[in-house]
């Protein structure tokens, strides 16, 4: 129970993790673990703790209006965890780390390859210890390879990964897409191998290393993109808000904004035309399959978005629904949170933070539905150090003996 809520037992209930990362991708992981009922202990810098607590403005206020020490940026990632504070270059640091590791079933690091080792805590050096621990690192290009030894940021990998080459507009200058979605789709990935190989150590008892990389991760989503390269030998070009294989499939003018326009199939493509009052592009050959409209799309085009700037926008939004045609509007960020749809799915979540104005803080909701272990909301971002006298009490608890940091 916390702040008079029953939380049921989540599906990683029982679950412990010693979370080493910062920033996005390692964060976003333990998260979604802590989410789904994971104990998960982030530990940070007693100084400065995790990079993106600084990452503001905007932060977030206490009851004065006072800003505090956590950035929105840090309160995206870190819900549902304990923070303490303990220095891996001291002794006393790294015994804490050890104490920890005798008691938790994950640990998950994004520090550059080979730092850990300084301190005695990469993977070859706690294996034999640790047999059953499952050893999750997130780099920017991997633990081998040519690159193995770089930094690597979030930016970077959508540069080299092939993204911002298919991403903006045809005449522009290439554009990285606006959130860290190479952070946040690596975090993915590393959650998933995370939960694979506590399958494996359920079954066998033996622990793992679950190497996940930036670079890695992009390629791996280009998916369409990187099969059409990978088919035709032929690089995908950028089309703005186009698609390369579906047209009309893109952003279309109204009297008074824009729309989603995203026909998916010769029978829409009919029933829009009628809808539009243009029923001769319906017949004509050039536009009447899918294929012909990706060939002739530079004619097309042009012709559906002199007919769509007539009309306002919610007379297109009322008619598609109407009439079964994939389409929809482009939200602001304010509307998205007004959404009905949005609201009633819980993607908008208030934890109760007493030290917090409105006592609360504000966070988005984790999208996985569950109808038996769902995901919960237990706590707000913790503090730099909230939980080390907490976590150091169970310590003792186990090992007789109360760590010092």
């Amino acid at each position: 129970m916390q702040n008079g809520t029953v939380f049921a037992p989540g599906s990683l209930a029982g679950v412990r993790i010693l979370d080493l990362s910062r920033i996005l991708a390692g964060p976003s992981c333990t998260q979604l673990l802590a989410d789904l009922g994971a104990d998960v202990i982030k530990v940070e810098k007693p100084d400065a703790g995790d990079d993106t607590r600084k990452w503001g403005p905007p932060y977030l206020c206490d009851q004065e209006g006072r800003e505090l020490a956590e950035s929105a940026y840090y309160a995206c990632a870190n819900r549902n965890k304990r923070s303490i504070a303990a220095d891996l270059s001291t002794a006393a640091g790294r015994e804490i780390i050890h104490q920890l590791l005798a008691c938790s079933d994950v640990l998950v690091e994004n520090f550059k390859v080979g730092d850990l080792a300084r301190h005695g805590l990469a993977y070859e050096q706690l294996k034999e210890r640790y047999p059953g621990l499952v050893y999750c690192s997130i780099t920017g290009f991997g633990q081998d390879g040519p690159y193995a030894e770089r930094p690597g940021y979030d930016f970077l990998a959508q540069g080299m990964g092939g993204i911002m080459s298919l991403n903006g507009d045809p005449v522009g200058e290439p554009q990285k897409v606006a959130v860290g979605i190479t952070d946040l789709m690596t975090g993915m990935y590393a959650a998933v191998g995370i939960l694979a190989a506590l399958r494996h150590r359920d079954r066998s008892a033996e622990g793992q290393l679950v190497d996940v990389a930036l670079l890695d991760t992009q390629v791996a989503w280009l998916a369409n993109a990187g099969v059409h390269y990978l088919t035709s030998g032929q690089p995908p070009a950028r089309l703005g808000n186009g698609h390369p294989n579906i047209v009309p499939y893109e952003v279309f003018p109204a009297l008074d904004g824009f729309f989603i326009l995203a026909i998916g199939n010769d029978d829409q493509f009919k029933r829009f035309c009628a809808l539009a009052r243009v029923p001769n592009l319906a017949d004509d050959p050039r536009y009447t399959t899918n294929r012909a409209r990706v060939e002739n799309r530079r004619a097309l085009i042009p012709e559906l978005k002199a007919v769509t700037a007539r009309e306002s926008r919610a007379f297109w939004l009322e008619q598609l629904q109407k009439e079964r045609i994939p389409g929809g509007p482009i939200n602001t960020i304010p509307e998205v949170f007004a959404d009905p749809q949005v609201l009633h799915r819980g993607m908008l979540v208030d934890i109760p933070a007493p030290g917090l104005a409105a006592g609360k803080v504000s966070v988005i909701g984790n999208p996985i539905h569950m109808s038996r272990t769902a995901p919960t909301y237990r706590r707000p971002p913790p503090t730099l150090g909230q939980h080390t006298t907490e976590v150091l009490r169970e310590l003792a608890a186990q090992h007789s003996k109360i760590p010092t940091i």
